[in-house]
């Protein structure tokens, strides 16, 4: 085999390595410009599945047939098998459904009927991944050198992981999904006021802050589109401002909606109120600013003493050292 002609590093040809990463940066360039080109907007297909939906309900409040008005709703067939399964065990409880959905819809997952999975999925996780464990663990005994304790503590952790495994799950896409809102809040807020100070109506802001918005922050614009659909044709203004507290875990939004049931019941300005609010969410973001710096030398802290202080003590430490040990040596 003959020997690379370049120059050499490590035995790997620097030219031929330079060219490849050159090609796979040029690769990376290209696919950066290609996905900044055919950017989409993501409240473009959010939207027109609402529309959709306002149609449905429309469509299902005026037409007076049962049977057309039961093949509006979409019934997804392995949740409802997924239900009769749980309805014949006894381990389907109304509280806890009613509850899941909740968390579901906060989380972001429209479709009510996956609750039933998620409880089907605490009541098989610790079974399945159980039997995992106890056939690694025990069966096959894939960690010999483990004790009893050892192998016990890990196999209850295992179980534990499984019945709680669909809950972390969700309240993960909770807690991610309310960041992002809570984030929005301020801005959104400031535009309502905008919007409520031209003549706008409530629907109509909630709209057009939903379209404003879509882009900076996705979920906010889909919650704000949501809500003016509904404001658009429910009969109760009052249950579409509920539905948007039924559907974010904020405190900030219910205040929100709280006050906008105020002002459709009272006819208390809408601008200065929201205006009011929109002051207390910044000084509440800035407040949770300076909570976070003012946590972060305690946080330091212990990376400071871990990897930085005896850094800092080999560099400043290790000269004298060598000399002192030098020293000894020679005199030996």
């Amino acid at each position: 085999m003959d020997a690379p002609h370049g120059p050499t590093l490590l035995g790997f040809d620097v030219l031929a390595v330079g060219s490849i990463l050159a090609g796979v940066a040029a690769a990376a360039v290209m696919l950066a410009i290609y996905a900044a080109i055919t950017v989409k907007d993501p409240m473009a297909k959010r939207v027109k599945a609402l529309n959709e939906r306002r149609e449905q309900l429309k469509a299902g409040i005026v037409t007076p047939n049962t049977r057309k008005r039961a093949s509006i709703v979409h019934r997804n067939e392995t949740t409802d098998i997924i239900r009769t399964f749980l309805e014949k065990m006894s381990v389907l409880q109304d509280s806890q459904l009613a509850t899941i959905q909740q968390k579901l819809a906060q989380g972001g997952i429209r479709k009510k009927e996956w609750a039933v999975a998620v409880i089907l999925g605490r009541m098989i996780g610790p079974i399945v991944l159980g039997l995992i464990a106890a056939l690694v663990i025990y069966g096959i005994n894939y960690f010999p050198e483990w004790g009893s304790f050892k192998r016990f503590m890990a196999f209850a952790v295992i179980v534990i992981l499984g019945y709680k495994g669909p809950d972390l799950f969700v309240q993960n896409l909770i807690g991610k999904r309310t960041s992002a809102i809570r984030k929005g809040l301020p801005d959104a807020l400031d535009l309502l006021v905008i919007c409520a100070e031209a003549g706008l109506t409530v629907d109509a802001a909630f709209n057009r802050v939903a379209r404003e918005l879509g882009r900076a922050y996705p979920e906010l614009g889909d919650e704000f589109a949501l809500t003016a659909i509904e404001l658009s044709f429910l009969t109760e203004r009052r249950q579409a401002f509920e539905n948007l507290a039924y559907r974010v875990n904020l405190e900030s939004v219910k205040g929100v909606t709280t006050t906008m049931i105020q002002t459709e019941r009272y006819g208390t300005p809408l601008a200065s109120a929201l205006r009011v609010l929109s002051a207390e969410f910044r000084h509440e973001r800035m407040m949770r600013a300076e909570e976070k710096a003012a946590r972060l030398p305690a946080i330091m802290t212990v990376p400071l003493i871990l990897f930085i202080l005896p850094t800092l003590f080999i560099v400043i430490l290790g000269p004298a050292a060598c000399s002192i040990s030098d020293n000894f040596i020679n005199r030996k």
